[in-house]
Protein backbone atom coordinates (compact mmCIF):
# COMPACT_ATOMS: atom_id res chain seq x y z
CA UNK A 1 0.00 0.00 0.00
CA UNK A 2 1.31 3.44 -0.96
CA UNK A 3 -0.12 4.84 2.28
CA UNK A 4 2.25 2.55 4.22
CA UNK A 5 5.22 4.33 2.61
CA UNK A 6 4.27 7.82 3.78
CA UNK A 7 6.87 9.18 6.15
CA UNK A 8 9.65 6.71 5.43
CA UNK A 9 10.72 7.69 1.90
CA UNK A 10 11.17 5.33 -1.04
CA UNK A 11 14.11 4.98 -3.42
CA UNK A 12 15.23 2.48 -6.03
CA UNK A 13 18.90 1.47 -5.91
CA UNK A 14 19.51 3.77 -8.89
CA UNK A 15 17.92 6.72 -7.08
CA UNK A 16 19.87 5.92 -3.92
CA UNK A 17 23.08 5.70 -5.94
CA UNK A 18 22.42 9.12 -7.43
CA UNK A 19 22.09 10.64 -3.96
CA UNK A 20 24.83 8.75 -2.11
CA UNK A 21 27.47 8.14 -4.75
CA UNK A 22 27.44 4.40 -3.95
CA UNK A 23 26.89 2.18 -7.00
CA UNK A 24 23.35 0.89 -7.58
CA UNK A 25 24.57 -2.68 -8.08
CA UNK A 26 26.48 -2.58 -4.83
CA UNK A 27 23.47 -1.23 -2.94
CA UNK A 28 21.26 -3.97 -4.38
CA UNK A 29 23.77 -6.66 -3.35
CA UNK A 30 24.04 -5.25 0.17
CA UNK A 31 20.27 -5.33 0.65
CA UNK A 32 19.35 -8.43 -1.32
CA UNK A 33 22.39 -10.61 -0.69
CA UNK A 34 24.22 -12.40 -3.48
CA UNK A 35 26.16 -15.49 -4.49
CA UNK A 36 29.82 -15.67 -5.47
CA UNK A 37 31.31 -18.97 -6.66
CA UNK A 38 28.58 -20.96 -4.96
CA UNK A 39 28.82 -19.11 -1.65
CA UNK A 40 25.78 -17.24 -0.38
CA UNK A 41 26.34 -13.81 1.18
CA UNK A 42 23.41 -12.62 3.27
CA UNK A 43 22.11 -9.02 3.13
CA UNK A 44 23.92 -6.53 5.35
CA UNK A 45 20.50 -5.63 6.76
CA UNK A 46 16.84 -5.92 5.83
CA UNK A 47 15.52 -2.80 4.09
CA UNK A 48 12.60 -0.80 5.44
CA UNK A 49 10.48 -1.48 2.37
CA UNK A 50 9.27 -4.79 0.97
CA UNK A 51 6.60 -4.34 -1.67
CA UNK A 52 6.90 -8.05 -2.52
CA UNK A 53 7.49 -7.47 -6.23
CA UNK A 54 10.97 -9.00 -6.31
CA UNK A 55 12.73 -5.64 -6.46
CA UNK A 56 14.90 -3.82 -3.94
CA UNK A 57 13.68 -0.53 -2.49
CA UNK A 58 15.20 1.65 0.19
CA UNK A 59 13.63 3.86 2.82
CA UNK A 60 15.27 7.01 4.17
CA UNK A 61 16.86 5.08 7.05
CA UNK A 62 18.35 2.64 4.52
CA UNK A 63 19.73 5.59 2.55
CA UNK A 64 21.50 6.90 5.65
CA UNK A 65 22.77 3.42 6.55
CA UNK A 66 24.23 2.97 3.06
CA UNK A 67 26.35 6.09 3.47
CA UNK A 68 27.89 4.91 6.74
CA UNK A 69 28.38 1.30 5.59
CA UNK A 70 30.12 2.54 2.44
CA UNK A 71 32.50 4.67 4.52
CA UNK A 72 33.67 1.66 6.55
CA UNK A 73 33.94 -0.61 3.52
CA UNK A 74 36.02 2.04 1.76
CA UNK A 75 38.45 1.84 4.70
CA UNK A 76 38.90 -1.89 4.19
CA UNK A 77 36.24 -3.32 6.51
CA UNK A 78 34.64 -6.24 4.65
CA UNK A 79 30.88 -6.23 4.04
CA UNK A 80 30.65 -9.38 6.18
CA UNK A 81 32.25 -7.56 9.11
CA UNK A 82 29.95 -4.57 8.57
CA UNK A 83 27.01 -6.99 8.77
CA UNK A 84 28.32 -8.36 12.06
CA UNK A 85 28.90 -4.82 13.38
CA UNK A 86 25.27 -4.02 12.57
CA UNK A 87 24.13 -7.10 14.49
CA UNK A 88 26.19 -6.13 17.54
CA UNK A 89 25.08 -2.49 17.37
CA UNK A 90 21.43 -3.45 16.94
CA UNK A 91 21.59 -5.39 20.20
CA UNK A 92 23.48 -2.65 22.04
CA UNK A 93 21.47 0.33 20.86
CA UNK A 94 18.05 -1.19 20.13
CA UNK A 95 17.81 0.31 16.64
CA UNK A 96 17.08 -1.54 13.39
CA UNK A 97 19.41 0.74 11.44
CA UNK A 98 22.08 1.45 14.06
CA UNK A 99 25.03 2.70 11.98
CA UNK A 100 23.49 6.09 11.26
CA UNK A 101 22.24 6.83 14.80
CA UNK A 102 23.63 9.27 17.35
CA UNK A 103 24.30 6.30 19.65
CA UNK A 104 26.60 4.73 17.08
CA UNK A 105 28.20 8.08 16.36
CA UNK A 106 29.28 8.35 20.01
CA UNK A 107 29.75 4.69 21.01
CA UNK A 108 30.22 2.77 17.76
CA UNK A 109 33.97 2.66 18.36
CA UNK A 110 33.35 -0.02 21.00
CA UNK A 111 31.30 -2.08 18.53
CA UNK A 112 34.20 -2.40 16.12
CA UNK A 113 36.66 -3.15 18.91
CA UNK A 114 34.37 -5.94 20.11
CA UNK A 115 34.10 -7.26 16.56
CA UNK A 116 37.87 -7.07 16.07
CA UNK A 117 38.56 -8.97 19.28
CA UNK A 118 35.87 -11.58 18.52
CA UNK A 119 37.53 -12.42 15.24
CA UNK A 120 41.14 -11.80 16.26
CA UNK A 121 41.50 -9.35 13.38
CA UNK A 122 44.71 -7.42 14.04
CA UNK A 123 44.11 -5.11 11.08
CA UNK A 124 40.74 -4.02 12.48
CA UNK A 125 42.16 -3.69 15.98
CA UNK A 126 44.87 -1.39 14.65
CA UNK A 127 42.32 0.63 12.66
CA UNK A 128 39.91 1.16 15.56
CA UNK A 129 42.25 1.22 18.53
CA UNK A 130 42.17 5.03 18.50
CA UNK A 131 38.83 6.79 18.93
CA UNK A 132 39.81 9.54 16.51
CA UNK A 133 40.27 7.01 13.68
CA UNK A 134 36.67 5.85 14.09
CA UNK A 135 35.38 9.43 14.02
CA UNK A 136 37.42 10.30 10.95
CA UNK A 137 35.59 7.53 9.11
CA UNK A 138 32.06 8.14 10.36
CA UNK A 139 31.79 11.92 10.65
CA UNK A 140 31.71 12.76 6.90
CA UNK A 141 28.85 10.27 6.47
CA UNK A 142 26.76 11.90 9.20
CA UNK A 143 27.56 15.48 8.26
CA UNK A 144 24.54 17.67 7.52
CA UNK A 145 22.11 15.13 9.00
CA UNK A 146 19.44 16.32 11.42
CA UNK A 147 18.51 13.84 14.16
CA UNK A 148 15.25 13.53 16.08
CA UNK A 149 14.98 13.36 19.87
CA UNK A 150 15.67 9.59 19.83
CA UNK A 151 18.92 10.03 17.93
CA UNK A 152 17.57 8.75 14.61
CA UNK A 153 18.16 10.62 11.32
CA UNK A 154 15.13 12.71 10.40
CA UNK A 155 16.38 14.98 7.60
CA UNK A 156 19.45 15.29 5.40
CA UNK A 157 20.81 18.48 3.88
CA UNK A 158 23.11 16.90 1.26
CA UNK A 159 24.91 20.14 0.40
CA UNK A 160 24.63 21.75 3.84
CA UNK A 161 21.81 23.89 5.21
CA UNK A 162 22.91 27.01 3.35
CA UNK A 163 22.20 25.32 -0.01
CA UNK A 164 18.49 25.03 0.94
CA UNK A 165 18.13 21.50 -0.44
CA UNK A 166 16.64 18.96 1.96
CA UNK A 167 15.79 15.26 1.87
CA UNK A 168 12.97 14.65 4.32
CA UNK A 169 11.14 11.30 4.37
CA UNK A 170 7.91 13.02 5.41
CA UNK A 171 7.85 15.19 2.27
CA UNK A 172 7.64 14.14 -1.40
CA UNK A 173 8.36 10.52 -0.43
CA UNK A 174 11.87 11.51 0.62
CA UNK A 175 13.03 12.94 -2.68
CA UNK A 176 15.10 16.15 -2.70
CA UNK A 177 13.15 19.37 -2.39
CA UNK A 178 14.13 23.01 -2.53
CA UNK A 179 13.54 24.01 1.08
CA UNK A 180 12.23 27.55 0.59
CA UNK A 181 9.57 26.64 -1.97
CA UNK A 182 8.93 23.05 -0.89
CA UNK A 183 9.01 21.91 -4.53
CA UNK A 184 10.99 18.82 -5.61
CA UNK A 185 14.30 19.80 -7.20
CA UNK A 186 13.69 17.48 -10.14
CA UNK A 187 10.42 19.27 -10.95
CA UNK A 188 11.98 22.74 -10.83
CA UNK A 189 14.99 21.68 -12.90
CA UNK A 190 12.72 20.05 -15.48
CA UNK A 191 10.62 23.22 -15.63
CA UNK A 192 13.74 25.30 -16.26
CA UNK A 193 14.57 23.10 -19.24
CA UNK A 194 11.02 23.06 -20.56
CA UNK A 195 10.38 26.79 -20.10
CA UNK A 196 13.75 27.85 -21.46
CA UNK A 197 15.23 29.32 -18.29
CA UNK A 198 15.01 29.77 -14.54
CA UNK A 199 12.96 32.97 -14.68
CA UNK A 200 10.20 31.41 -16.79
CA UNK A 201 10.21 28.30 -14.61
CA UNK A 202 9.92 30.40 -11.46
CA UNK A 203 6.93 32.22 -12.94
CA UNK A 204 5.26 28.95 -13.96
CA UNK A 205 5.70 27.48 -10.47
CA UNK A 206 5.06 30.72 -8.58
CA UNK A 207 8.34 30.40 -6.69
CA UNK A 208 11.37 32.70 -6.33
CA UNK A 209 13.95 32.57 -9.10
CA UNK A 210 16.57 31.65 -6.49
CA UNK A 211 14.61 28.49 -5.69
CA UNK A 212 14.81 27.34 -9.29
CA UNK A 213 18.50 28.19 -9.48
CA UNK A 214 19.23 26.12 -6.37
CA UNK A 215 17.29 23.19 -7.78
CA UNK A 216 19.03 23.37 -11.15
CA UNK A 217 22.47 23.57 -9.53
CA UNK A 218 21.70 20.59 -7.31
CA UNK A 219 20.35 18.43 -10.12
CA UNK A 220 23.28 19.33 -12.37
CA UNK A 221 25.71 18.39 -9.60
CA UNK A 222 24.03 15.00 -9.24
CA UNK A 223 24.18 14.46 -12.98
CA UNK A 224 27.84 15.44 -13.00
CA UNK A 225 28.55 12.86 -10.29
CA UNK A 226 26.94 10.13 -12.39
CA UNK A 227 28.92 11.16 -15.46
CA UNK A 228 32.24 11.24 -13.59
Amino acid sequence: MISDLVGIGIYTPAEAARLTGVGAGRIARWLRGHRVKGSRYEPLWRPQIDIDDGRVYLGFRDLMEVRVAAAFIKQGVSPQKVRRAIQIARTLFGKDHPLSTMSFRTDGHSVFLQLSEEEGDDKLIDLFRQQYAFHEIIEPSLKHIEFDESGVPSRWFPCGRSACIVIDPTRSFGHPIEAESGVPTAALAAAARAEGGVEAAAKAWHVPVRSVRRAVEFEEALQGRLAA
